[in-house]
């Protein structure tokens, strides 16, 4: 069982990795990190991949450790999706 959940971890964080390649990039800024919940709040532009507007709100976050890349204050660029129905941020980096 834990294997399979492993499994279906890493192939999402791949998946996530690749389409952060594309051009669904958000931007936003962190306003709060939880990283005992997995749980990040972003203040961010339209996600026009889920029909989304402009607001501020938490995300669950696909993998804890993309947590670790960023610090409250920060602008970021993002990607979220769906994940086992919950708006999840799939990936995220410091906006240059």
């Amino acid at each position: 069982m834990l294997k399979s959940s492993l499994s279906a971890i890493l192939a999402m964080t791949l998946a996530a990795g690749a389409a952060f390649a594309g051009s669904h990039l958000v931007d936003g800024q962190v306003v709060k990190i939880d990283k005992s919940a997995a749980k990040i709040t972003l203040k961010h532009g339209p996600i026009k991949t889920l029909d989304m507007d402009s607001m501020t709100m938490v995300f669950r976050v696909v993998d804890p450790a993309l947590l670790d890349k960023v610090s409250v204050g920060d602008k970021v660029r993002f990607e979220a999706g769906r994940v086992n129905g919950a708006i999840t941020v799939t990936a995220i980096e410091k906006a240059k």
